[in-house]
């Protein structure tokens, strides 16, 4: 088994591991967002779960979130879009483009 340990790309990293039911609600409502992060399985690499157990009484609390230095225990999708707002705002995905059946519409201007 062979851990990278090379810095991440992102400045959201979600901690995970296989089959959370949390872990999965969460990265599907970050995926919906569209921001971009790093996953990391706790259960592959030995220094993330140090990690996560450091920031979380000493449980393997999943999933957890660092956005920047600041460390988020089982935060929601919102949660964890606040941190990067604070901390890492050019990472934010921009906001999604509204369409409604009222767009495209001409507006008579007749009297």
């Amino acid at each position: 088994m062979s851990v990278s340990h090379d810095p991440p790309a992102s400045p959201v990293v979600v901690y995970h591991r296989p089959g959370c039911p949390f872990c999965r609600s969460l990265l599907r409502g970050l995926g919906r967002r569209g921001l971009q992060h790093d996953r990391v399985d706790i259960w592959q690499d030995p220094s993330a779960a140090a990690e996560v157990r450091a920031v979380a009484g000493g449980n393997e609390t999943v999933p957890t979130v660092r956005v920047g230095t600041r460390m988020l225990v089982n935060p929601s999708a919102g949660q964890v879009l606040d941190a990067v707002a604070e901390v890492a705002p050019d990472w934010l995905p921009p906001p999604p483009e509204r369409h409604g059946w009222w767009r495209g519409r001409a507006r008579s201007t007749e009297g």
